[in-house]
């Protein structure tokens, strides 16, 4: 299974590789915090392993798996699509996980029999990958961020790459996002401080 959504184009290029960290988004994980250089969220196949165990419950989206990841962390960690969606085509290569025939663009992945072994066989690994996004979301709770806000920031990002990508050449299209995210500009300088 390929993916033909040019995710990382539209992210500015650079994945690193699954699981590498570029495009990760998490606050206190980037340069000049925490200990002064970049540190990655997960390294190596980190990122593989936490997918897989969320997978593991039921078959998801690619976009679930991310809200998945920033709901358990409270809002201060979610891996952005150039590094979930690349990650996923290397789970379903390997026979890891596998599409779910469903209708529309979306595509939705299950674990396969492949996919729980590594689990089984990496358990202990993965009972602590998940223990870190908890505390994360602990941490999170306790200093009362801004996670609805970077949540919702996630959202308006994905709902504007699908709307513009369906709808390239539209001009009308643009100008029409456009003014909405003006108005919303204009009523949030207007928001009591």
């Amino acid at each position: 299974m390929r993916f033909g959504h040019g995710y990382g184009r539209w992210l500015g290029g650079g994945f690193g590789g699954p699981g590498g960290g570029h495009g990760e988004n998490h606050r206190g994980w980037g340069r000049g915090e925490r200990g002064g250089g970049r540190r990655r969220m997960f390294d190596g196949g980190e990122l593989r392993l936490v997918l897989l165990a969320l997978l593991e419950g039921q078959p998801r989206h690619g976009y679930d798996l991310i809200r998945e990841i920033e709901e358990r962390t409270g809002g201060s960690y979610a891996p952005s699509p150039g590094v979930v969606y690349p990650t996923l085509t290397m789970l379903d290569e390997m026979g890891q996980i596998d599409e779910v025939k469903e209708e529309g663009s979306r595509k939705r992945f299950a674990i396969t029999d492949a996919g729980r072994q590594q689990l089984a066989e990496k358990r202990e690994e993965v009972d602590a990958l998940l223990a870190r996004l908890s505390a994360l979301g602990e941490e999170e709770g306790r200093s009362g961020g801004g996670a609805p806000i970077r949540r919702a920031m996630m959202g308006l990002g994905m709902a504007l790459r699908d709307t513009l990508s369906a709808g390239r050449g539209n001009a009308d299209l643009v100008h029409e996002v456009a003014a909405i995210i003006d108005e919303a500009a204009r009523k949030i300088e207007r928001l009591e401080r």
